[in-house]
């Protein structure tokens, strides 16, 4: 039944296929950018929280008896950290987006999505003949099609803090058209918490910019956090209002207890080490000057003119012990190589200098 699409993919080098790399390559393609994820003192403990609790699973929906004071005490401490009235856990980043788009935009309100955010907000909002997507990144655009939204509904802006296949950061002005305009801010901050910011804490410590009634943050656990599952802080009505609307809160069971052990565990300990970090991702960035390639996130893409010539060179950096990412249509326009400055176990400098000189003498 599916064997002619599947020939299709393969025949355009579009097929994708689930891989066990070796442990050994140095990890310059996933998204954890801190190393937190390899951290076995972390993982321990994490697993003695675990163990301190009646169940170590959380067997239900957050609004049946799923909701554990595990889960209470990180929403919490986001709140505390991220500066938001309120917050509630989600399975994942992705079921969090699923949330939003599903449960907030009504039937004679706008949506203006960034013409690049996440593939799990693109989903839903293109069923919705009230979705504008915007150029990438063009607060001019947005504002001309903000113009052309004429009726008694709420606005609603949809953008990514760092956007994930290309690192770039969303500029400060779209923050200031969605105050300027009303409009309720949905900011995508799964890239950019760990990764940008004064105290690696996003976009809005980024710009310095406080959040406001109006702006709804969605995070995730699954990048730098080296965890997994996500949350979503707004205010208190807000928050209150996904709780009782949005399927993926509703009809999911809640976030794995050990996850939430772990988030909580990495979250602190970033906290605390936060100079160590920024230090050490700051002549992340100075190496890659150093070759005249540039990002302002943890996230550096070099184009490449086919997928035939992407995966030769994904290969070859495999056999030099490099891993980086292919990534491929549909999920982006053009074949992509891209570099993640992820923290190494060890000689983290020195692997990335010798992958930058690598690529720089076979392209």
């Amino acid at each position: 039944m599916f064997n002619h699409a599947l020939k299709a993919l393969k025949r355009a080098n579009l097929h994708r296929e689930r891989c066990l790399y070796p442990p050994t390559l140095a990890d310059f393609a996933s998204n954890d950018y801190l190393a937190l994820a390899s951290r076995k003192d972390l993982l321990q403990e994490a697993f003695h929280i675990l163990q301190n609790l009646p169940s170590h699973a959380p067997k239900a929906s957050m609004l049946v008896n799923g909701y554990y004071p595990l889960h209470q005490e990180l929403e919490n401490y986001l709140c505390d950290l991220l500066g938001f009235e309120s917050c509630v856990l989600v399975g994942s980043a992705f079921l969090g987006n699923l949330a939003l788009i599903d449960a907030l935009v009504r039937k004679n309100d706008w949506l203006l999505m960034d013409a690049h955010y996440h593939a799990s907000g693109q989903f839903l909002a293109k069923k919705s003949p009230n979705t504008l997507f915007f150029e990438h990144n063009n607060p001019q655009d947005l504002k001309t099609k903000l113009n052309t939204c004429h009726n008694k509904g709420q606005l609603f802006i949809a953008i990514e803090g760092v956007y994930s296949m290309d690192g770039e950061i969303a500029p400060l002005e779209i923050l200031e058209i969605a105050e300027s305009y009303g409009a309720y801010l949905i900011l995508d901050e799964a890239h950019s918490l760990g990764s940008i910011g004064e105290h690696l804490l996003g976009l809005l410590d980024h710009y310095q910019y406080k959040p406001t009634e109006k702006m709804i943050l969605l995070g995730a656990f699954s990048k730098a956090y080296g965890s997994y599952g996500g949350f979503i802080a707004g205010s208190i009505e807000m928050i209150d209002f996904l709780c009782n609307r949005a399927k993926s809160i509703l009809y999911t069971t809640s976030p794995s207890l050990l996850d939430t052990a772990l988030s909580f565990v990495n979250l602190k300990h970033l906290y605390n080490n936060t100079k160590h970090y920024q230090e050490i991702l700051k002549q992340m960035r100075a190496c890659l000057d150093r070759f005249n390639w540039h990002t302002q996130s943890n996230i550096f893409t070099l184009p490449f003119v086919n997928s035939t010539a992407l995966l030769e060179m994904q290969d070859r950096l495999i056999k030099h012990g490099f891993l980086c990412a292919a990534i491929r249509p549909p999920t982006t326009a053009n074949p992509l190589l891209r570099l993640c400055l992820n923290i190494q176990p060890q000689r983290t400098l020195e692997l990335l200098e010798d992958l930058c000189y690598l690529l720089k003498h076979s392209l």
